[in-house]
């Protein structure tokens, strides 16, 4: 029996997330395993990288910045003869936008660690366009593939049925997810029978309560290890993110049959064409208009044709990396 390639993730986040779910996407999944086997090592951010042992294409999940340069060259030096391939799980145009103070040194950055890949991977449209345009990479080195895990625990879901009355907010309580935004537009919405479920922890939590003060319809949920029961209870999704390299949360929104509002901005935009409602400014005004809007009418049903979208999804995920390893060499 011919031996399968080994495909090497490196990762130095190991925090329960979107990432760590695409890569037990991709180390599980059946099809995957006929062609390649995916084994995921966690490393320290910023330590240098010798010798990881005999791969046949060791693939960056790692954060890029100036001081873990050094990590990239000596990954590079020590593997001069395998394929290595980076994929941008956090950079975006709305990243610089919210977070850089120097554009032109920030692009500078991306393209020496960039230089020191045979491919990257962008895991949205939306970045891919923002990383094209800025130059950051060649085109003959960059590969799309949009970021995805089984959906069928999702596609199982009851759609909801009847007027929206929860809306639900999924993500790291962070500035970049914009919750503070979207908590200032829910209250201005006078209807007594929603409510907002706030869904995730982190360092804006604090803050995130202070500003829902005493309105009772506001519900702080935690962390919640299980996705799938997280959006049991939720009749609509809101992303008002800052910046979105892709927003896993949106694919799985769509697989449950729930309604999806979200930031027209980076890898957020991908998904209008899979049925999410944009939404131009994320603005407050605008926000709790569309709120209102929802929480007036009747929600869809699950429409086939999104679920038919989402399982196109999961296939063009594995298509696409496995397409992407030959393209390298594999």
């Amino acid at each position: 029996m011919k031996q399968l390639p080994k495909v090497l993730h490196l990762i130095d986040d190991t925090t329960a997330g979107g990432v760590m779910r695409v890569l037990d996407f991709l180390r599980t999944d059946d099809n995957l395993a006929q062609t390649a086997n995916h084994e995921v090592k966690p490393v320290k951010r910023g330590a240098i990288i010798s010798n990881l042992g005999p791969a046949d294409v060791i693939v960056s999940h790692l954060a890029v910045s100036w001081r873990s340069l050094p990590s990239l060259i000596a990954l590079r030096a020590t593997h001069p003869r395998t394929p290595l391939v980076h994929v941008e799980h956090s950079y975006t145009e709305g990243f610089m936008t919210h977070n850089v103070p120097s554009s032109r040194r920030f692009k500078a950055l991306l393209k020496l660690a960039y230089s020191f890949f045979d491919r990257i991977v962008s895991v949205s449209n939306g970045q891919a366009n923002w990383m094209a345009s800025s130059r950051l990479v060649h085109t003959d080195k960059l590969s799309t593939i949009q970021s995805c895990v089984d959906l069928s625990a999702f596609r199982a879901l009851p759609a909801p049925t009847g007027p929206a009355r929860v809306f639900g907010a999924i993500g790291r309580l962070d500035d970049q997810k914009g919750f503070d935004t979207l908590i200032k537009a829910f209250r201005q919405c006078s209807d007594p029978d929603i409510q907002l479920q706030i869904i995730g922890e982190g360092a804006e939590e604090p803050a995130l309560k202070a500003l829902a003060g005493n309105d009772t319809r506001i519900v702080f949920r935690g962390f919640q290890p299980d996705p799938v029961a997280a959006l049991t209870d939720v009749d609509v999704v809101l992303m008002p993110s800052r910046w979105e390299a892709y927003g896993l949360v949106a694919v799985e929104a769509l697989a449950a049959g729930r309604r999806l509002l979200c930031h027209n901005i980076d890898g957020l935009s991908d998904h209008a064409r899979h049925g999410g409602v944009m939404m131009e400014t994320a603005s407050i005004k605008e926000l709790s208009a569309l709120i209102a809007r929802e929480a007036s009418g009747h929600s869809k049903t699950k429409e086939s044709s999104i679920v038919r979208t989402t399982r196109h999804l999961e296939n063009q995920f594995r298509d696409c990396w496995q397409f992407m390893l030959r393209e390298v060499g594999v």
